[in-house]
């Protein structure tokens, strides 16, 4: 479990213009007018203009500007985006939700050892998962497609582990995602990929955690292959109070309001709608 970095999270309205972007292109790089963008998302060609920005800042699309337009391609860690919504829809509209993920065992740099005993994470993995995790993590690099369809995990009913803070520090929260480890045909079922909210990992390291030490219920050596699937859980405790001495962080006021989404003026630096190119499908 790595310690906690800033992400950037490009908010609904950015959001809708990326599925416009990748309908457009099926993922790939296509030409794309803000005049027809706007069209589509209701706004103006300045707002289009402005979330097209947002996404680029955000890392979701690359783009370059040209003469007759620009062209536009969603980034791997757009595409993880989209599959992240594609996994709700399918909470809606699908009685069972499961991702299966590939990849290779890796050796670690020791961190997780650290945080999966620190007492705040450690009350909460007993209360909630329903054990006391071994003293380590299993680092697994996932494999091309599985790196593409991580972002669909965010769709299945997982366990929160809580922020908390003690005199020194204050450290992030996470998500439990059950899974069933498979390797070599032994399947280990009572584990969890623990997910940080933040992280500096990079989208193709995952950890697992087990009551027991993976490698050995399993007889895992580095570079060997795995298969992770992920299911939908609930906690394990009714109540979901920890009572470790430590102080958990709040979240936000569940009423505070969203930023009304009306009419955007414009802005210094949007940029002048092109000659119109391939328009957004």
């Amino acid at each position: 479990m790595a310690e906690s970095a800033t992400t950037t999270d490009p908010g609904p309205a950015a959001l809708a213009a990326l599925k416009h972007v990748a309908l457009a292109g099926r993922l790939t790089e296509t030409k794309v007018s803000c005049a027809a963008l706007g069209d589509r998302l209701g706004a103006s060609t300045q707002t289009a203009s402005r979330r097209l920005q947002t996404l680029e800042s955000a890392d979701l699309i690359e783009r370059e500007v040209v003469g007759d337009g620009q062209w536009v391609a969603v980034t791997d860690a757009g595409e993880a985006v989209l599959r992240g919504e594609y996994a709700d829809y399918r909470r809606l509209f699908e009685r069972e939700v499961e991702v299966a993920l590939c990849g290779s065992v890796t050796g670690g740099m020791g961190e997780g050892r650290h945080y999966i005993t620190l007492p705040g994470y450690a009350a909460q993995f007993e209360a909630r998962l329903g054990y006391e995790p071994f003293p380590g993590t299993l680092n697994v690099e996932l494999d091309a497609e599985s790196v593409r369809r991580r972002g669909e995990i965010a769709g299945v009913d997982a366990i929160p582990i809580d922020a908390w803070e003690d005199d020194e520090r204050t450290y992030g929260a996470a998500t439990c995602y059950a899974v069933t480890v498979v390797a070599d045909g032994d399947h280990y079922e009572e584990a969890h990929a623990i997910v940080p909210d933040r992280t500096h990992h990079d989208e193709d390291k995952l950890e697992l955690i087990a009551p027991d030490r993976l490698r050995d219920a399993l007889r895992l050596e580095d570079g060997d292959e795995i298969e992770i699937r992920v299911a939908p859980t609930t906690r394990a405790d009714a109540s979901g109070e920890v009572t470790d001495g430590t102080e958990n962080v709040e979240p936000d006021e569940e009423g505070a309001e969203p930023d009304e989404e009306g009419a955007e003026p414009d802005e210094e630096g949007a940029e002048p709608d092109e000659p119109i190119g391939t328009e957004v499908a």
